[in-house]
């Protein structure tokens, strides 16, 4: 994507930059934090971090009920009490001063490989946001300790199992330890180090959590509601893909466009589909396919003529997700949570994850639609009886398959998207003695998601490099200028295939393009 648009689109979310390569200063302000802004800093590192005026105050006056309940000995969850199955058990005076690293020290179980860093900054994002909002309570040091981490680039190692989506609490408990200096960090070069270093190295203080402060760090959304937002603006990105390679597969195949025309949507008004019709016949503009006779049938395959409905069912998914995950990422999900309006703390249960988990499995299925879409065109592509070109678009002897064994690939990748996106099974929780009685599973959901479009990635980068030998194989015939523009894209990565070779490469250098937005509709 061109830097300068880019950096237009996200001054439009309260992103203030200086001009191309200066740092991104973003204002953290506890309700204004979008997927874009959160992509940016999760995967980016030239970021300032500044936490508005009112945000501060906020957080200092919810530090301020919290302190007062402590001192009044009033029964506050995780102040004054144990934990989980404990919360009606008083703690002593001589024990709530240390209580916040033991329940750190307690919960951070995670295990497994490490997540992506990408995810942990994005929940140390979304948590920080989240506690600028007043209702957790933490001592604004946390906060400052949070914007340091992201800014100089050092994060916590934090194991990929450990949360049932019930407050990411082993999760959130592990990025605490390494906060406060226990643990394992990624330091500013990149290598796994001891937190401690990390942290001297960069400069930073050591979290030293005061009363309630281990629960606020550890138990919290933010590390799902974090993957549910990259992966909803990763999905989002990946359709721009998906729509641009079915326009250069629609201009290769010779495809009939009326099911594109606008009165064929108006007359089944679903959503999305009038978006997805209008970004194609953008796409298509100046094509000889929208002049009569000059489709080769009166009716595509299903996977052409019904694209539309199945990238509008997808976009829907997508829209909703968006939703979702933005209301998630700049919402109190603690508990018990303060209630600065009528200066009270108050046990609730904000952290549980339905919604992420529901939407997550819904955008999981929406791909795997596409993706057997996908599939469909890709086969019709190698098929001299629909697309009239060479069998296997090979270009090479009698001895030649051309791209038929890429299928087995395309095939593969569909076969582990469906089954990355099976339903997660929910089944009656037996924690902390039956208190935390159901579970929601969104963290498992949202990580089979992330698999899934990484796989949907790869399956688009086959579809776009298979139209772009179609359409190259296509000669006398006048294309769609971003069709063209479209298929040099591809050529920067995968050369036309003139004899038998490998294009693995390709076709993860394709998908990393994708991943990027070189595909997109509105930057062709």
């Amino acid at each position: 994507m061109d830097t300068h648009r880019y950096i237009e689109k996200l001054s439009q979310h309260g992103i203030i930059l200086r001009k191309p390569g200066d740092k991104l200063k973003i204002v953290i302000d506890g309700h204004s934090l979008t997927l874009a802004i959160l992509t940016e800093v999760s995967f980016g590192k030239n970021v300032e971090l500044i936490i508005d005026d009112a945000g501060r105050e906020r957080m200092k006056r919810s530090r301020d009920i919290v302190l007062q309940a402590l001192k009044k000995g009033e029964k506050v969850y995780g102040l004054t009490t144990g934990l989980g199955a404990r919360s009606d058990t008083a703690l002593e005076a001589s024990d709530i001063e240390n209580f916040s690293m033991q329940t750190l020290r307690g919960r951070a179980q995670s295990i497994g490989s490490p997540l992506p860093v990408e995810m942990v900054r994005g929940a140390m994002l979304v948590r920080l946001n989240t506690l600028v909002i007043g209702g957790a309570g933490a001592d604004p040091e946390m906060a400052d300790c949070l914007l340091a981490c992201l800014e100089k680039n050092v994060t916590p190692v934090v194991a990929d199992i450990g949360s049932t989506g019930v407050a990411d609490l082993c999760w959130g408990a592990t990025m605490g330890l390494a906060l406060a200096g226990e643990g394992q960090m990624i330091d500013q070069n990149g290598k796994v180090t001891e937190a401690i270093n990390a942290l001297s190295e960069a400069n930073i203080d050591p979290l030293v959590p005061g009363p309630k402060d281990g629960l606020c760090i550890a138990s919290h959304s933010g590390f799902v509601g974090a993957m549910l937002a990259l992966n909803t603006q990763a999905s989002s990105v990946l359709l721009d893909a998906v729509q641009s390679t079915t326009a250069m597969t629609m201009e290769a195949m010779r495809a009939n466009l009326t099911p594109l025309e606008p009165i064929a949507v108006a007359l089944h008004p679903q959503q999305q589909q009038s978006e997805a019709a209008s970004t194609l016949r953008q796409l298509l503009t100046g094509s000889k396919l929208f002049v009569a006779g000059e489709s080769v049938r009166l009716q595509d395959p299903l996977s052409i003529r019904n694209a539309v409905h199945v990238h509008a069912a997808a976009l829907a998914a997508i829209d909703s997700a968006k939703v979702i995950s933005t209301a998630e990422v700049n919402s109190v999900t603690d508990n018990p949570l303060v209630d600065l309006e009528q200066n009270r703390i108050l046990s609730c249960g904000t952290y549980y994850t339905a919604h992420l988990a529901i939407t997550a499995q819904s955008l999981s299925h929406a791909l795997s639609h596409v993706a057997t879409a996908q599939l469909a065109r890709i086969s019709k592509l190698l098929s001299a009886r629909f697309s009239g070109l060479p069998q296997f678009l090979s270009s090479g002897g009698p001895d030649s398959n051309g791209f038929a064994p890429v299928m087995k690939v395309a095939e593969a990748l569909v076969a582990k998207i469906q089954h990355d996106a099976m339903p997660v099974s929910i089944w009656p929780s037996v924690n902390a003695e039956g208190v935390e009685d159901i579970q929601s599973n969104a963290p498992l959901v949202a990580q089979s998601l992330g698999r899934v479009i990484e796989s949907c990635r790869q399956l688009c980068a086959i579809e776009l490099v298979v139209s772009a030998q179609a359409l190259d194989m296509l000669t006398g015939v006048a294309k769609a200028e971003r069709v063209n523009s479209l298929t040099s894209v591809v050529r920067n990565y995968s050369e036309f295939v003139r004899s038998d070779r490998s294009i693995s490469t390709d076709i993860m250098s394709i998908s990393d393009a994708i991943a990027r937005g070189e595909f997109t509709p509105s930057e062709i």
